[in-house]
C-alpha cells in the first residue's frame, strides 16, 4: 500500500501539470501571433492610411462643384490656367477678358494633331468632359456619335462583365474613349485595350514606380499636362487620365512611326522587346472589337 502511494502522487501531479503545460503552450502560440500581427500592422497601417487619405481627397475633388481645382496644397502653380479666383482684378477701363471656349466643342478630327511634349494648346482648347456627366449620359442611354446602339451595348456589356465595373461606368468610359480618340486620331478601342492591360479599369490604382490611374500616367513626368487640368490629383479623374494617356500614346505612335513601336514607347521599353506588352494590348483590342462589331482602327 505504501509503495503505491508515490505512484499515485506522481500520477496526480502529472494530471495537473499536463493541462497547465498545454495552456501555457497555446498561450505562447497566441501571444506570438499577436506580436507578429502588431508588427505587421505597424508596417502596413501608415501606408494604408496615406492611401486612404489620398483616395478621400481624390473623390472629394472629383465631385467638387464650380470647377474647383484638384489636389489642393501643392501650391499656386497647380491652379488651372483659367482659374481667376486668385487673379487680381483688371485695372479700371481695361477691356474685359475673352470668354473661355465652349468646353463641349470638339476640334475637327481632320485638323487635330498630337501635341508635342510640353505643348498644352490642345489640352486647353478641348477640356476633358466631366466624368459624372458621362455617367449620366450612359444611364440615359444617350447615343455615342459614330457608334450604333448595338455596338455601344456590346462594348458596355463586355467591359462590365469582364472587369466587374458598373454598366453605367463602362458606358461612360466608352463614351470618353471615343470622344478623345476621335479628337486625337487614336483608335478608341485601342485606348480601351490599353486601360484594360494597364489598370483593369481601376481608376485609383498606382504602380510601384508611381504610374497612376486608368492608363497609368506618370504624374511626376507629366506635371505640365496635369497642371492644365487642375493639379496632381486630377490624374485619378477618369476623364483627365484618359485624355492625357491618349496624348502620350498618340505622341509615342507618331515618334516611333508604328502602332507596335508606339505601344513599346508607351510602356517605357527602350530596347527591341517590350516584354509582350504590345501583344497583350493588341489581343485585347481584338476581343473588344469582336464584342463591339467595330473593326480595329475604325472607331
Amino acid at each position: 500500500m505504501t509503495a503505491g502511494f508515490p505512484d499515485r502522487l506522481q500520477h496526480g501531479v502529472r494530471a495537473v501539470l499536463y493541462p497547465l503545460g498545454e495552456f501555457v503552450h497555446v498561450s505562447a502560440i497566441y501571444l506570438g501571433l499577436a506580436v507578429l500581427t502588431t508588427l505587421a500592422l505597424s508596417l502596413v497601417l501608415p501606408s494604408m492610411r496615406q492611401q486612404s487619405q489620398q483616395l478621400h481627397e481624390v473623390v472629394l475633388a472629383m465631385f467638387q462643384a464650380d470647377g474647383a481645382a484638384y489636389g489642393g496644397g501643392e501650391g499656386d502653380d497647380w491652379l488651372p490656367a483659367d482659374d481667376q479666383s486668385q487673379a487680381p482684378a483688371p485695372p479700371s477701363g481695361a477691356p474685359a477678358p475673352a470668354a473661355p471656349p465652349d468646353e463641349a466643342a470638339s476640334p475637327d478630327p481632320k485638323t487635330a494633331r498630337a501635341p508635342d511634349d510640353g505643348d498644352q494648346t490642345l489640352v486647353a482648347a478641348a477640356a476633358a468632359p466631366d466624368f459624372m456627366q458621362a455617367v449620366s449620359a450612359s444611364m440615359r442611354g444617350q447615343a455615342i456619335p459614330g457608334v450604333t446602339t448595338a455596338q455601344a451595348q456590346g462594348l458596355r456589356s463586355y467591359l462590365a462583365r469582364k472587369y466587374r465595373i458598373a454598366p453605367s461606368v463602362a458606358g461612360a468610359l466608352v463614351r470618353m474613349a471615343f470622344r478623345v480618340g476621335k479628337e486625337l486620331r487614336v483608335d478608341p478601342q485601342l485606348l480601351l485595350a490599353v486601360i484594360a492591360i494597364e489598370s483593369r479599369y481601376n481608376p485609383f490604382v498606382e504602380s510601384s514606380v508611381g504610374a497612376q490611374g486608368l492608363m497609368q500616367v506618370m504624374g511626376t513626368v507629366h506635371r505640365d499636362k496635369l497642371r492644365a487640368h487642375g493639379g496632381p490629383a486630377s490624374v485619378f479623374n477618369p476623364a483627365v487620365n484618359i485624355r492625357i494617356g491618349a496624348q502620350i500614346l498618340s505622341d509615342c505612335i507618331r515618334r516611333r512611326g508604328s502602332l507596335e513601336g508606339g505601344l513599346a514607347c508607351y510602356v517605357g521599353a527602350s530596347g527591341p522587346s517590350d516584354g509582350g506588352y504590345g501583344a497583350r494590348v493588341l489581343a485585347e483590342r481584338r476581343r473588344i472589337a469582336l464584342a463591339s462589331g467595330i473593326p480595329p482602327g475604325k472607331g
